[in-house]
């Protein structure tokens, strides 16, 4: 299939919520282009939902002013149909969204002189003096477009306009590692807000992020009321056609993306949050399995004590998210996950 026969088949979707891993450069941003196309076609022309992608990122650039060694260095804001609806954006509602990063900077916009073009630029600050304009490293600067069209994503005069659906593809780029549980907690909050009335689409490259929100809304806490409505895919290539498989039937490959992301997190350095990971790839091995309980296949890969360990996973993947936030694992937690992980490698030799 090409994307825009994917995009109608995603449209034609009962399901409220669509959770999509995409392989790298199989087309995830083309397929959020295609799907405005089509539900335009199918709108008389008029867009039916709103969009994160990267042609979102796009729309800031830094001016660093290098003729005056980065003196007056400043974030700017292209124009865009957006533009209109900055006027409704204060910076508090950015603020409060930041918030659950952490940031250390503080910022402020800059108007142009014609209202209806918006926002002309942000300057960045390292404390409430404003003196001193900085330049934002690259994982900071995705994080605040991020919160941006987070704020934006509740200006209503735009959201109910193109109120059919939102479609965010890919908020992760440049993020570091600990950071990617906080942008699901973000994208958890924009779908509890918002699920009821309108069509979610999430688009993604990060086995990490895909899977955090797979574990929160198909077996989470709160899954009760989103199992039934989430619908989640693998985005990959055949032939240089694009296609679209259920998770269900592509579970071995969904563990090789697994495993080769948390061997790398072994490599380097194991948070929290990943936990949530190896308890969906010790679930997901059950299911190919033929069974239902993660301790058989602890009991398989020679975990002695498999209900006890079963019980620290569980619990270790449920944690509040701002313990996560700051949190790297325990000596005893590493001691555990290290131990689950090398077993299941020892059991079944992943090639990945």
């Amino acid at each position: 299939m090409n994307e825009l026969e994917i995009a109608k088949q995603l449209n034609e979707n009962q399901e409220n919520i669509i959770l999509i891993y995409a392989f790298n450069s199989v087309g995830k941003t083309r397929l959020s282009v295609a799907y405005k196309d089509y539900t335009k076609s199918e709108n008389d022309g008029n867009h039916a939902g709103v969009y994160y992608n990267a042609f979102s990122e796009d729309l800031f650039v830094w001016e660093n002013d290098e003729d005056h060694d980065n003196a007056n260095i400043t974030f700017k804001v292209n124009y865009s149909n957006l533009s209109q609806f900055h006027s409704l954006l204060d910076e508090k509602s950015i603020e409060e969204k930041l918030a659950l990063y952490n940031t250390k900077y503080k910022f402020e916009f800059t108007l142009d002189k014609n209202p209806e073009r918006g926002i002309e630029s942000i300057t960045f600050f390292k404390d409430e003096n404003k003196n001193n304009p900085i330049k934002i490293s690259r994982g900071e600067e995705r994080i605040f477009v991020w919160c941006f069209f987070l704020a934006l994503f509740e200006v209503e005069t735009w959201t109910e306009a193109h109120g059919a659906h939102f479609f965010i593809d890919d908020p992760v780029s440049s993020l570091d590692e600990h950071n990617i549980f906080l942008t699901a907690e973000s994208i958890f909050g924009l779908i509890e807000e918002n699920y009821l009335k309108k069509r979610i689409i999430i688009t993604t490259h990060h086995i990490g992020l895909f899977s955090i929100l797979f574990d929160k809304l198909k077996k989470g806490e709160k899954s009760g009321r989103y199992d039934k409505l989430t619908k989640p895919f693998i985005l990959g290539k055949d032939d240089e056609k694009m296609v679209l498989n259920n998770v269900n039937n592509d579970v071995f490959l969904f563990h090789l993306h697994l495993i080769k992301t948390l061997d790398t997190a072994i490599k380097n350095e194991l948070y929290a949050y990943h936990f949530v990971l190896l308890r969906q790839l010790v679930e997901n091995i059950s299911s190919f399995l033929g069974v239902g309980r993660m301790n058989y296949t602890l009991e398989q890969i020679g975990i002695e004590k498999a209900e006890e360990v079963a019980s620290v996973i569980n619990s270790l993947s449920h944690k509040n998210v701002y313990r996560l936030q700051f949190n790297k694992m325990a000596e005893a937690e590493e001691e555990v996950f290290r131990d689950v992980f090398q077993k299941v490698q020892a059991k079944y030799n992943f090639k990945f």
